[in-house]
């Protein structure tokens, strides 16, 4: 932000709702809002552990920014590259089974065509991460 912006824009009190050309677009509800409606996720109860893990990564991730401003010989940067991909392969395949105990486990009490959905979801989100 400018020292312009700062002093044209109005202060937002915390937890204030934006408004305004700077207001985000309002969600209107689809297919994940209903995910949020069963309450808490497989993942919930790791959220911090999680959170710091994501932290780490996204560290590596400017580490490779650095290296890259300061030149730093290719092959060290591939090398970088390489164990910030695994660290994220590394936690989507935790969230994934988080995913299956939790959520697919659910389901299957449950039975039916809430099975069937979230274990077409889990096969499609397996896709996914084979292909990256």
């Amino acid at each position: 932000m400018t020292t312009t912006q700062a002093r044209t824009e109005p202060e937002q009190a915390p937890g204030a709702e934006p408004h305004g050309e700077h207001a985000a677009p309002q969600k209107t509800p689809d297919a994940h809002d209903a995910h949020t409606a069963h309450g808490p996720h497989g993942y919930s109860g790791q959220k911090d552990a999680h959170l710091k893990r994501l932290r780490r990564i996204e560290g590596q991730i400017r580490g490779l920014q650095r290296m890259v401003d300061e030149d730093v010989y290719c092959i060290d940067v591939l090398t970088q590259v390489s164990a910030s991909t695994k660290a994220l392969q590394s936690f989507a395949l935790s969230l994934l089974e988080e995913h299956l105990r939790h959520c697919v486990a659910a389901a299957a009490e449950e039975g039916g065509t809430e099975l069937d959905a979230k274990v077409a979801e889990a096969t499609a989100a397996i896709g996914r991460l084979l292909r990256s």
